[in-house]
């Protein structure tokens, strides 16, 4: 029967079978573990998890300094991001417009009416619908009426028309008394696209349009909708506008008159995220619906900070990292070691695209380092009771 120490050589791995290959393994395994401590000893920044180092932002030590701007959060920085966004106001273009009176157009419907005279008011039968004795405009703009003929009508406003047929009609009809009304318009139409729930072109009629009324019709997706994004396309130009500004400024919208042709693009949020990650309790990405999400709020949707392991000076914004080779990132740092700082972290504007990063606390990357080092300490706790039981 084989000794107890013959047991445990057979327990133990081939390549610590040998006396000689044993020593040398414990010996490389102590080695290693030395250099990792010494290297942690020495400040090395080197640990288990992602972290940034504010220091080495600043000295440049890990990276190419003139790709990243440090800018910490302060009073003064908030400041001025807020004059910037009064700055970027509507264009008074679009507050300037007033609708001009509506031109009749090809596939406009007319009533026309002349008083005391229902033949020419109603071909059809006064017991008809209106629609049924409506006056289609023809393509090329014209249309047909008794004792008038073919009239060229498309570019004439409705008391245009409503002369002409009466200087026609007073050849034949004593002193006509002549009306017009559309009754369907199907000329002039605003476009819609995107996260609306009904993107049905709406026609412009004689009555003034406004964008709010447009916006009640079309009805917004709320869930898919990025509200800080519609953009309305005029003669060739991008009006952008912010409907959640202009809903809380006064009811812009209802001020907003559209004109024929006018193209309104609503994006989706689905590329309009913020990321955020590191010592939170729920790393994720955020979809914006209105431009007006705060750090505080991030942080927030996010669990807040990870009490245990964040580190409360290392609350960092990563911003504008699409063409480093034009400009550098910036990088918004906020010291969050007191409760005052949630208060500028409240008025600090996070953008689509940002990264919100919350780095670990020293005693953090010591114990994950510890963690991983502790596989590797077993092992040498186990050769080395080996080797006792080996020797004895």
């Amino acid at each position: 029967m084989p000794s107890q120490s013959a047991r445990l050589l057979l327990l133990c791995p081939p390549f610590l079978r040998e006396p000689s290959e044993f020593y040398q393994t414990v010996k490389k395994l102590s080695v290693l573990t030395a250099i990792a401590l010494a290297s942690l000893l020495n400040g090395c920044m080197w640990a288990p998890g992602q972290h940034m180092s504010s220091n080495s932002l600043v000295r440049g030590d890990s990276a190419d300094n003139s790709q990243v701007e440090l800018i910490p959060i302060t009073p003064k920085l908030l400041a001025m991001n807020r004059a910037g966004a009064q700055a970027a106001a509507i264009s008074p273009a679009l507050l300037a417009y007033q609708p001009e009176p509506y031109v009749i157009g090809a596939g406009d419907t007319l009533y026309i009416t002349v008083w005391d005279h229902p033949e020419l008011t109603s071909p059809a039968g006064p017991q008809q619908q209106t629609l049924a004795n409506g006056r289609l405009v023809r393509s090329d703009g014209t249309l047909f009426y008794p004792y008038v003929g073919s009239i060229k009508v498309a570019g004439m406003t409705i008391e245009d028309l409503r002369q002409a047929i009466s200087s026609k009609l007073a050849a034949y009809v004593e002193k006509p008394q002549v009306d017009v009304s559309v009754i369907g318009y199907g000329s002039q139409r605003v476009l819609l696209q995107g996260a609306f729930v009904k993107t049905d072109p709406q026609p412009i009629t004689a009555v003034p349009l406004t964008l709010s009324q447009v916006l009640g019709t079309a009805t917004i997706n709320t869930e898919q909708a990025n509200l800080s994004g519609l953009v309305l396309t005029r003669d060739g130009h991008d009006y952008h506008l912010d409907l959640d500004a202009l809903n809380g400024d006064k009811s812009l919208a209802q001020d907003i008159y559209l004109k024929p042709g006018d193209r309104l693009f609503l994006p989706y949020n689905d590329r309009q995220e913020a990321y955020v990650m590191g010592e939170v309790m729920r790393p994720m990405a955020i979809s914006f619906k209105t431009a007006d999400l705060t750090l505080t709020q991030a942080l927030g949707r996010a669990g807040g900070l990870n009490p245990t392991t964040a580190k409360g000076n290392a609350v960092y914004v990563i911003r504008g990292m699409e063409d480093l080779e034009q400009a550098p990132a910036k990088v918004f740092q906020l010291d969050a070691q007191s409760p005052a700082a949630f208060a500028l972290a409240d008025q600090f504007m996070v953008k689509p695209g940002d990264v919100v990063f919350v780095g670990p606390a020293g005693v953090t990357r010591w114990n994950r380092l510890l963690t991983q080092l502790l596989p590797l300490s077993g092992l040498i706790s186990n050769a080395a009771s080996a080797n006792y039981n080996l020797g004895h």
